[in-house]
This record gives C-alpha cells, structure tokens and sequence, in this order.
C-alpha cells in the first residue's frame, strides 16, 4: 500500500489507517468484535499494507488496547508500525480519571502504554475539548509526554478549529510541541469541516486524518442494526432527505462501476488531496478488502463533482455539540 508524508512531518504513514473503535469487547457495545474475531482483521491489514493504527482508551474500556497491541506485536516488530492512541473520555467514575488535567494525561499515557505492550506511541492525541482545564496544563503536560520518549507526535480530535488553534497557539509562544495532527469527522454526508478546520491545517501543514468515512454505514449501503441501537448519534447525525438523495447518487457510481458503495464514498474522501489517511474499520474480511480496493476506484472529476454540488450546509454535529439541529436549506431538495 501507498505510503504518504504526515502533514509536514518525516513520518511516513500508509494511506488508510485502520480505526479500532470496533475492536474489544462486545460488553462494551454489542456492535464491537472480540478478540478471538478481531485477530484475523488486524492479521489481514497488515497483509494488505497498513500499518498505522488509530486506537484510543476508552474504546472497550481500554481491551481495544490490549487486543491491538498483543496481536499486532506478535506479528512484526514495532518499528515498523505506526500506533496512535487517544486520552480524555471517562474511564472510571474517579472524577480524575477523564479531561485533560495533568493528572489524567500523565496516568492515560503510562496505562495505554502498558496495555499496548510498547514504551512509546507514535502519536498521542487529545479525544476532545477541555472546558475544565486551562490549556497551558495541558500543553505543558504533552510537551512533557513528547520530551520523555512516551510520544513522538502529538494530534487532536473532535473540537471546533479555534479551540484547535488556540491550543497550537499555547503551545508555540511557549516553545512547546505543538499538534501535527486534526482528526475530524469527514464524508459525504457531512463537510462542514471544509469550512475552517481544513483550511487551517492547509495552512499550518497538519496532517488530517479522517474518521466515520461511510457516515457510521450510512454510506455502506446497509445499516448496522447493532449500532443504531446503540450509538446515539447513528440516527441523529444522518438519515434526513438530502442525505439520501446523496445515498441515491453513491449507489447508482457503484452500479456504474461495478463497485461497492462503501468504495465510492472511500474514493471520494481519498480524492481530497487536503487528506492524509482517512480511517477505516470492517466487521469482515470483505468488508475490509473492500476499503482497500476503494484506493484503486478512481472516480471521474464529473463524479466528484455531481457527489460535491448535493450537499447543503448543516449545522455542526460531533461529541462537542449535545443535539443537532435541522439542515440550513429550508427543507428544500437540489433540483426540487
């Protein structure tokens, strides 16, 4: 698999980055595989060429942890992966035990690291915004976690871009490590991204890696039934008439290109050259050939284009904003 520069960094990555939220326990969400079914996926993505992991603590309550790291290590030696794991999320009811406090980020580090079986992780990240701790706490602590070896690169998730930005800023009046990498949420079904946080990581030469680029299956041509049953935001993020409008003209490029759906929305994100490696997860062997073949669909720039003018601006919809609200276009469908 093709491997990409890391925003402006040396690091080299592979184009796709396999997300493990789905790896660990099903105790945690009827959705998410175990163990025994997660070990063939992750053999498997490293025979396809991936190489770079997007974990984070509090999936499965820190088993995704285990279960990445255990099978993966077991396989090829750490230098020739990439791990990234995240911090911030609730993961006991201590109320020290989440945020970005010194105190938090200091233990999250030491007990991801223990549970992946590594003295390092190539990229550590904030799962979110703080509200609650200032943000030269929290820098300080990760220039810190940077300078004791503990991480190489240090990336962020999940908030508005002036957050993003100002946390940057902190960081660089300071002399202190500052992000190399935004993870946002980015597909068809949702741009809103396009407005500021890209262009800002253009800019700054941040690496963007990208995750729920099937829009949680949406765009994968079936809903997960354990998943809209447990995720609060499968239904409330998606599912409103332009949406499937969108889901309409992403099935009728499949059948044009004998390819899958979930192949074309993938094609699309990686259309983007402002993407550096959009994440991808699978329940399935097949599933997870199919976001690989998903890099060799090459998509006309008149099918970029009739997937591009059907969206409409909606109003911002993540782990930051407590409920969406309608779509801004007046109820009205393109061409309507």
């Amino acid at each position: 698999m093709e491997t990409v520069s890391f925003g402006r960094t040396g690091l080299k990555v592979s184009k796709l980055c396999f997300g493990t939220m789905g790896v660990g326990s099903s105790q945690w969400k009827p959705w998410v595989l175990d163990k025994a079914e997660s070990q063939p996926l992750l053999e498997k993505c490293l025979d396809l060429g991936i190489t770079f992991f997007d974990m984070a603590d509090w999936y499965s309550i820190g088993e995704s942890e285990r279960v990445v790291g255990s099978t993966l290590l077991s396989m090829v030696p750490r230098d020739q992966l990439v791990f990234a794991t995240k911090a911030h999320y609730a993961m006991s009811e201590d109320p020290n035990d989440r945020g970005l406090s010194r105190k938090h980020l200091l233990s999250a580090i030491d007990a991801s690291l223990n549970r992946i079986g590594t003295d390092y992780v190539d990229i550590f990240m904030v799962h979110a915004w703080d509200p609650d701790t200032p943000i030269e706490e929290t820098m300080e602590t990760l220039n810190d976690i940077v300078r004791s070896g503990k991480a190489r690169y240090l990336g962020a998730s999940t908030m508005y871009a002036w957050q993003f930005a100002q946390m940057n800023h902190v960081a660089r009046e300071n002399g202190w490590t500052s992000f190399v990498n935004m993870q946002c949420q980015y597909n068809l079904l949702y741009r809103e991204e396009e407005r500021e946080m890209i262009p800002y990581c253009q800019n700054q030469g941040i690496a963007i890696t990208t995750f729920s680029p099937l829009a949680r299956g949406w765009l994968g041509g079936s809903k997960h039934k354990a998943r809209s049953d447990s995720d609060v935001y499968f239904n409330k993020n998606y599912g409103d008439a332009l949406d499937l409008k969108i889901i309409e003209l992403v099935e009728s490029i499949a059948s044009d290109h004998n390819a899958t759906m979930a192949e074309v929305a993938l094609a699309w994100v990686c259309s983007k050259q402002a993407i550096c490696s959009p994440l991808i997860s699978a329940a399935s062997l097949d599933q997870l050939d199919s976001n690989v073949n998903a890099l060799q669909l090459e998509l006309s720039p008149g099918e970029i284009d009739s997937l591009d003018e059907l969206y409409r601006p909606r109003d911002v919809v993540n782990d930051y904003v407590p409920l969406p609200l309608p779509r801004h276009f007046g109820g009205v469908l393109p061409d309507e």
